[in-house]
């Protein structure tokens, strides 16, 4: 993998590069950064998964930013459609992250008015150091639906009809997180954009055109506004980049 910006270089390690930047949570929240993947043409995913946009490298890059957080919040139709599973990692990765002060692997957070899920859903297992994932939900979720879920999630209430996000990152806050990284889907990342949540944006850009409906990185129901980031670096490896953008 090479670095085009700031400085070049032909061949630098994307988890050292993503370790070593700097992530200061603002006040009453944590670090937000948000980490996907889009064609050419602005497309998120072929056919409602986003795999067949990236490689290997893209998977490099993927597996070093997802080495960074303490949570790693979804949506529960992303969770559904890319079949998530606890984010465990091992070797050299965990190692760091214990030399950080951190747990081994960040614990996921799945969004969801409804809490609709089957019992049977990867992401419900615990993490391999017992971790159980946050399932946040507005408050007036059904009751059954959060008691047959009880004891294998942790439930974070937050936000009537929806979720409010703003509320919900305070309390991952208050849980000890630090930095948090949202994997989309482009609904969830709509209302952090909307709300003026988002402080880093790492985005790979796949070399394919996919035309059809795909929806953009970030998408709502909210009007068009402006957020304005910098571009802090730019990599490159099997045609595609790899751009970090912050505040």
């Amino acid at each position: 993998m090479r670095r085009l910006f700031p400085e070049p270089a032909d061949s630098v390690d994307p988890v050292d590069i993503y370790a070593a930047d700097v992530r200061t949570p603002p006040a009453h929240r944590p670090w937000v950064l948000v980490n996907m993947i889009q064609s050419l043409d602005g497309g998120t995913a072929v056919n409602g998964l986003s795999g067949s946009l990236g490689g290997p490298a893209d998977l490099a890059v993927f597996r070093a930013i997802r080495a960074i957080p303490d949570v790693i919040v979804v949506g529960a139709a992303t969770a559904r459609q890319e079949s998530y599973k606890p984010p465990n990692l091992a070797g050299p990765l965990a190692e760091m992250r214990a030399h950080r002060g951190q747990a081994p692997a960040p614990r996921l957070a799945v969004m969801s008015r409804s809490a609709t899920f089957s019992p049977d859903q990867a992401w419900l297992e615990p993490t391999d150091d017992g971790g159980k994932p946050f399932l946040i939900v507005p408050v007036d979720a059904p009751a059954h639906r959060l008691e047959a879920l009880a004891d294998r999630v942790e439930i974070i209430e937050a936000g009537s009809g929806s979720v409010d996000l703003a509320a919900a990152l305070g309390e991952l806050g208050r849980h000890g997180a630090e930095i948090v990284l949202s994997e989309g889907g482009p609904s969830v990342n709509g209302q952090l954009v909307a709300h003026d949540l988002v402080d880093e944006v790492c985005l790979s850009l796949s070399p394919a055109l996919v035309a059809g409906r795909s929806r953009r990185i970030a998408h709502g129901d909210e009007p068009d506004l402006i957020r304005r980031f910098q571009l802090t670096r730019v990599l490159t490896a099997d045609d595609l980049l790899f751009f970090r953008y912050v505040r």
